[in-house]
């Protein structure tokens, strides 16, 4: 017998949800396994029931329905080639997350996955039990083939049991979300399997899911740690690839994959967060107001990449403190991205709430109040479009204005979701200036200048008062921005950042601002994580809080 196992690696983007969605993915991929002369399909974690579930794993039906998805499978590999698939698995009172090895037209075996995160974006032992079964192999073609899930990875006592009982390969079926650091990370703390000498296969989903977006990005490595990247980020398909015992070495077929970088893989990202949601969520399009700032277009730019521009509508509401060149920038840029645009004017609106409230502010000073009339206005006006014609209102604030409460509840925090809620302000600034250069892969837009370089040079402003600039009340952004990082990313204390140089007055400040916002951002849309530390599943403070760091 030859010493060797052919597999098609499958990096599909599935539902949440679409039980039979996702099983006729599998299906599809298995017929591709068939056709090739595979004898493995191997598929993400939790593929038929998609990942994460969160509790909807707790929901009796689902589970059941995922089962009987996967003993439906289990029939189509007789006389066929084998599949490795995750589901959830309901036995004896207990839940797990489990890979069911199919084969020969039944359910050959059954992991559990034994490390179950509980940090940041990840709540798994809420929700499943740890399996505690025996480790064992699987034989293929005189192979023997040990199964990991997902973080299982990332503990040496895994890899190292699996070595115990001879283990000569090992596949890992992934659920695991992109991030900055994720590259490093995985390379980094998967070398500990190369000190076992075994080589392994790491297959992982690609696709949003609400906060969360899955970069794929399989691969294989061969006992000496060399590296085979099979398939690419942020991208679906399938990869052949064989397995020989006998030198210990993946053999792709194909051409190997690169992956993307920087501000490049950002983008892309966000790009494919925002499209996954409004697609999955099935919604015509999206409809976002278009101020001339270079948030808006920002927004705008990745949701004509992510949608194509017949399906995003820019809608420029201006007030009397609206200037010239935020009209003409805001209709610039959605003509070079080619997205339908209009002007809805919101100052009749904002004369009738001045009237309607003239007695109650009879005597007082105007402050943020109107500011914030205007903010709603043109919510309620982007919110009658979309319940008029069925496009999401996305919102365009990012991370350094939710940090710091300068969004406004019920006006520009209005959407269903916000494609730039986890990047800081100086990063949007460079997301710009790098759109303007390249069109990403996938990307459903034009190439040139999409973002008028006036938006980016001009100095940011909300346009609520005459001559209004956001330095008026917060430091200069580069400032804010490294306050900000050393605060929420890096949860270091207030000592920390007046050592590097800082003002203590202004740290300070920013620390309240950052406590007093909570009860925004509880409120506020989803949107895309890309860092370490976003604002929703990863960062979970009190909204009543008094703590201040002395």
């Amino acid at each position: 017998m030859t010493k060797t196992l052919k597999m098609l690696v499958a990096q599909l983007n599935p539902v949440v949800g679409d039980i039979q969605g996702n099983l006729a993915l599998a299906q599809s991929a298995h017929a591709e396994a068939r056709y090739k002369g595979a004898e493995l399909l191997v598929l993400s974690e939790l593929f038929i029931l998609g990942y994460p579930a969160e509790d909807l794993v707790l929901k009796p039906s689902a589970v059941e329905n995922s089962m009987a998805a996967i003993e439906a499978l289990a029939k189509e590999t007789k006389g066929g080639p084998a599949i490795l698939i995750g589901s959830p698995w309901a036995v004896d009172g207990k839940l797990y997350n489990s890979a069911l090895l199919l084969r020969d037209g039944g359910i050959e075996a059954r992991y559990d996955k034994r490390e179950l995160p509980n940090y940041g974006v990840f709540d798994e032992k809420r929700i499943f039990d740890a399996g505690t079964a025996p480790h064992i192999t699987h034989n293929f073609n005189g192979i023997k083939v040990g199964i990991a899930i997902c973080e299982d990875l990332w503990f040496t006592r895994v890899p190292a049991a699996l070595h115990e009982v001879g283990a000569e390969m090992l596949i890992a079926p992934n659920a695991s979300p992109w991030r900055r650091t994720i590259h490093e990370q995985r390379h980094t703390t998967f070398s500990m399997w190369a000190k076992t000498g075994i080589p392994y296969l790491f297959v992982n989903q690609v696709g949003g899911q609400d906060e969360l977006v899955f970069d794929g990005s399989s691969y294989a490595v061969d006992h000496d740690g060399a590296e085979h990247q099979l398939l690419g980020d942020f991208v679906s398909g399938t990869s052949l690839v064989t397995y020989d015992g006998e030198a210990h070495r993946f053999v792709p077929h194909d051409e190997p994959a690169s992956l993307t970088s920087g501000w490049e893989a950002e983008y892309r990202a966000a790009t494919l967060a925002l499209g996954d949601y409004v697609n999955k969520n099935r919604f015509p399009g999206v409809v976002l107001g278009m101020s001339g700032g270079i948030d808006s277009a920002l927004t705008a730019a990745l949701a004509v990449d992510a949608l194509g521009p017949e399906r995003v509508w820019c809608v420029m509401l201006p007030s009397k403190y609206t200037s010239d060149h935020s009209l003409e920038d805001a209709m610039a840029c959605t003509r070079a991205l080619g997205a339908k645009y209009d002007t809805i004017n919101i100052a009749p609106g904002v004369g009738a709430l001045d009237e309607m409230l003239s007695v109650q502010f009879e005597g007082l000073e105007a402050n943020t109040t109107e500011e914030n009339i205007q903010s709603r206005l043109r919510a309620v006006t982007l919110m009658a479009l979309s319940n008029k014609f069925g496009h999401m209102v996305v919102t365009t604030g990012n991370k350094s204005e939710m940090a710091v409460g300068y969004a406004t509840l019920y006006g520009d925090m209005c959407g269903g979701y916000n494609a730039l809620k986890d990047f800081y302000k100086t990063e949007v600034f460079e997301l710009a200036k790098w759109r303007n250069t390249t069109v990403p892969l996938g990307a459903l837009g034009p190439a040139g200048e999409v973002i008028p370089n006036r938006i980016i040079t001009k100095p940011p402003s909300a346009e609520l008062r005459e001559d209004q600039r956001d330095d008026d009340s917060l430091p200069p952004y580069d400032v804010l921005d490294d306050i900000l990082r050393g605060l929420v990313d890096q949860e270091v204390d207030v000592d920390d950042l007046l050592a590097r140089g800082h003002d203590e007055a202004v740290v300070r400040r920013i620390e309240h601002l950052l406590y007093i916002a909570e009860y925004k951002r509880r409120q506020a849309p989803p949107g895309v994580k890309v860092g370490g530390k976003n604002f929703g599943r990863d960062r979970r403070y009190p909204i009543t809080n008094r703590f201040r760091d002395n």
